[in-house]
């Protein structure tokens, strides 16, 4: 057997509480086993441990796996009746039997050795309150993400000098301003209603001197470019009663060079008040200009216009506590999404959920973090986080026309084994969004456009759409990623119809269960090397199939169906870049 490829343990992902009565338990395998049975059952089904009596357990196959590009995920879930749970593996390859345990493998007569002690995998105590809880609402939402210099501006009369005409075709930069606005955001509320949207990502708010809004000058007023207090609270009230939820950007990792406490500190040096707010190195060199390669303090990247917080030191954490809490009081938001969510630290994230949950206990809080983020995601951080491992993934497979299906499968399967399943279903699931070149841009190919879409809207999580997604915007990367939004431009019959196939989709999404649910393998029916098989399976035993050909050839479809969408499919050939999702 490949002893390397066998690994488990009873934390994180591996082995946890779904809810108060299911345990799921992983393993992971060489592709050498061909079949796992647990042992399992109460720890003290034969006295108390370290006794004489030997404990034995109930044996039950593993039937469920993941295959994954060089091992194998299986995953079972128990039903421990007394919330303890007593266990270990039986590996079964072509030609042997081996016995997994915490300290390693037995043999079958290692196994039955008399008087031997067996250190198996303990979950000692389901405690209700360790149990992972994120909100349950999320599953079912469809985001659409808004960076509001650049999507509406409701109140034009009342432009500033420093704002210029709203530009429905063409680059943009950092450095301009087009007046996009709370009001404007209000005002298209029924454009969104319209598009199924059911939630709103907002890019930061609240005062600052760029466009982006990243540079925070104060934490507690409503960037008077975007609109005041009142106007928050409208769009909020709103959007609310449209069944719209509402998401706001927190920048807690920096601040901008104009935020109050770090002007102190600019002033006063290390005598100011403020001094541990902040991670100075050289007190001498604090006020000179330029990148902080130096490491004067620490910043965002190196930019010095972006000084770091030490989320570190509690008045830090009381202060933003407070800032969360007057958003939650103030606009009833439903989510906060934490930027460079990190580096902030671990510490400060647990006190601000504990006291965000005790106010709105199912408040939405998601990490922007871009890479394997298990260490936030134990139910006292983060609810989830961005899905950019999973963006990365569909767009190399578009990209790399050597890729596999199975390699499809592979980095799907990696995706959805990170975490515990809990997280899974909310997380953020994005296929471009401010930071990124804009998804149309990457191959400017409708076909695959589309492809794309229909993949991120019938996996597990929760699907978001950047603005203008729905009439296809161009746009590359940042800041050329944060277009206009063309309104002039939004009624003509090309962009009608391709608001009406996002419409497709959205819908799909909200009323098929099948597409929200957690449960997915790939069969591999077709035997073209390109065509991307998966079926999802919804808690009544309904089944849909995603057939995505990213082959340069037609197929040939077997079984008439219901189908649900699709793109260049004539009722039996799937067509070169073409998309079918029907019932099954």
């Amino acid at each position: 057997m490949e002893f390397t490829g066998v690994y488990h343990r009873t934390s994180e992902q591996m082995s946890y509480p779904l809810d108060k009565d299911r345990l799921i338990i992983n393993l992971k395998t060489g592709y050498d086993v061909k079949q796992v049975f647990i042992h399992y059952g109460d720890p003290f089904e034969a006295g108390i441990l370290g006794g004489n009596d030997k404990w034995t357990g109930r044996r039950e196959e593993i039937i469920y796996k993941k295959r994954l590009s060089h091992q194998i995920w299986w995953t079972t879930t128990l039903l421990p009746m007394y919330k303890r749970c007593k266990y270990f593996f039986e590996l079964h390859t072509e030609d042997s039997i081996w016995y997994y345990f915490e300290d390693g493998f037995l043999t079958k007569e290692q196994f039955h050795m008399t008087g031997r002690m067996l250190q198996c995998f303990i979950m000692p105590w389901m405690n209700p309150s360790d149990v992972n809880i994120t909100p349950a609402w999320v599953n079912e939402t469809i985001w659409y993400q808004i960076f509001p210099d650049r999507f509406c501006n409701g109140t034009p009369e009342k432009n500033a000098d420093d704002i210029l005409p709203w530009r429905d075709h063409g680059s943009v930069t950092n450095y301009e301003k087009f007046g996009g606005n709370l009001e404007g955001i209000r005002q298209k509320l029924d454009y969104l209603q319209n598009l199924g949207v059911t939630g709103i990502y907002l890019n930061p708010i609240m005062e600052a001197e760029s466009n982006h809004k990243y540079d925070t000058t104060d934490y507690t007023r409503i960037d008077p470019s975007f609109g005041d207090s009142d106007t928050m609270k409208a769009l909020c009230m709103e959007a609310h009663k449209k069944g719209i939820r509402i998401m706001v950007d927190a920048v807690f990792n920096h601040c901008g060079r104009k935020f109050m406490p770090w002007t102190d500190v600019l002033k006063n040096g290390k005598t100011s008040k403020y001094a541990d707010w902040f991670m100075v190195e050289n007190w001498d060199d604090i006020n000179k200009a330029g990148d902080t390669r130096d490491k004067r303090y620490y910043s965002f990247a190196f930019a010095d216009k972006m000084p770091k917080l030490n989320t570190n030191n509690d008045e830090v954490i009381q202060y933003f506590c407070k800032v969360c809490e007057d958003w939650i009081s103030d606009f009833d938001v439903d989510g906060i999404r934490f930027d460079v969510g990190n580096e902030v630290s671990h510490r400060f994230l647990k006190k601000i959920r504990a006291h965000l949950k005790a106010i709105k206990p199912d408040i939405y809080l998601l990490g922007e973090i871009w890479h394997d983020a298990i260490q936030w995601l134990q139910g006292d951080e983060y609810d989830s986080v961005m899905n950019y491992p999973l963006l990365s993934g569909i767009h190399d497979f578009f990209l790399d026309k050597t890729m596999k299906k199975n390699e499809f499968e592979y980095m799907v399967n990696r995706c959805y084994t990170m975490y515990m399943q809990q997280s899974n279903n909310v997380l953020f699931n994005l296929l471009d969004s401010h930071d990124t070149e804009r998804l149309m841009n990457r191959f400017h190919d409708l076909d695959k456009f589309y492809q794309q879409l229909a993949i991120l809207f019938t996996l597990p999580g929760s699907p978001c759409i950047y603005y203008g997604t729905e009439i296809a915007m161009e746009g590359a990367h940042d800041p050329d990623c944060r277009r206009c939004m063309p309104w002039s431009e939004i009624d003509s019959s090309e962009n009608i119809e391709k608001i009406n196939t996002m419409k497709k989709l959205i819908m799909l999404r909200r009323n098929e269960e099948m597409c929200r649910s957690p449960h997915f393998h790939f069969p591999h029916s077709y035997e073209n090397d390109r065509c991307v098989e998966y079926i999802k399976i919804d808690e009544d035993g309904n089944r849909m199939e995603v057939l995505i050909n990213a082959s340069d050839v037609p197929i040939k479809v077997n079984l008439e169906k219901e189908v649900l969408f699709s793109r260049k499919f004539d009722g039996k050939v799937l067509g070169a870049n073409g998309t079918l999702i029907r019932r099954i």
